[in-house]
């Protein structure tokens, strides 16, 4: 039992790739899926979960704790297919979300700019220049999404255990050797693993719950106790607590709740 998550370029044919490894080894497949469980769970509407994909960093400045509540909304749904197991999503950044957990191959696909090119061209229907203005700008938005998210450049091999060009390869090769991959022991999901997964997940819900009630909140879990990290000022710091345990302690799965906050003159809550 593994979790496959597959980063891919526009137009590289990974979306045909996740698919197809999906229905090879009987696992579910989510891209899109979690963006719309975001929307319905935490009340924000889908476009603006989508614009903040098609149009971050920019889109996201533009409200208050953007970047952080979508980064909180979209992983607490995202790891929820997550924690089940045998599954692939395939999607930009995904791999950023399930960071220290062992049984997931993390792989990239890429593509040649002229292959891209051609099948921009046949499905538009327009000019090799305007294809080839279209894969740029799109690249360049995809960039700096996930650099102004979550600070890496998806593009970067060594966040990887595989990249695979489809070319030589094809997309059938491809399907053939990430199945084969995520057979291989190190992939495969243990006690401890899987304890990790359902910590990450925990903690990603009560963020999730709280980041409207205080944005700045750090969590962690283990085993159910939760520990969250936040900032007041002193006059505060007696309510928000008592908020912050009342909130956390009707989430399912948490036994414990200890509130850490960091005094500040300055910062405020609302």
């Amino acid at each position: 039992m593994s979790i496959i998550t597959i980063s891919r370029g526009s137009y590289s044919r990974g979306k045909e790739v996740a698919e197809k490894v999906a229905k090879k080894l009987g696992y579910e497949c989510i891209a899109r899926d979690v963006l719309l469980e975001a929307s319905e769970e935490f009340n924000v509407p889908e476009t603006k979960l989508n614009h903040a994909i098609q149009d971050a960093p920019s889109f996201l400045d533009r409200f208050t704790y953007g970047k952080e509540r979508y980064i909180a909304y979209v992983q607490s749904a995202l790891l929820r297919h997550l924690q089940k197991d045998n599954v692939v999503y395939h999607g930009l950044a995904g791999h950023f979300f399930v960071k220290g957990i062992s049984h997931v191959l993390k792989v990239r696909i890429i593509a040649d700019l002229e292959d891209r090119i051609r099948l921009v061209m046949d499905r538009d229907r327009v000019s090799r220049k305007k294809a080839l203005q279209s894969l740029k700008k799109i690249d360049e938005q995809r960039r700096k999404w996930s650099i102004s998210l979550y600070g890496i450049d998806t593009s970067d091999p060594g966040l990887y255990d595989m990249v695979l060009h489809i070319r030589k390869i094809t997309v059938d090769d491809a399907v053939d050797i990430i199945c084969h991959t995520v057979g291989l022991k190190d992939f495969q999901t243990t006690p401890e693993s899987q304890k990790a997964m359902d910590d990450l997940l925990l903690a990603s819900e009560v963020k999730a719950t709280l980041i409207n009630l205080k944005p700045d909140v750090e969590v962690y879990s283990d085993s159910g106790k939760v520990s969250v990290t936040t900032s007041a000022r002193l006059s505060q710091e007696e309510k928000l607590i008592q908020d912050i345990e009342g909130v956390v302690k009707t989430i399912p799965g948490v036994k414990e709740v200890t509130v850490h906050v960091q005094l500040d003159p300055i910062e405020t809550y609302d």
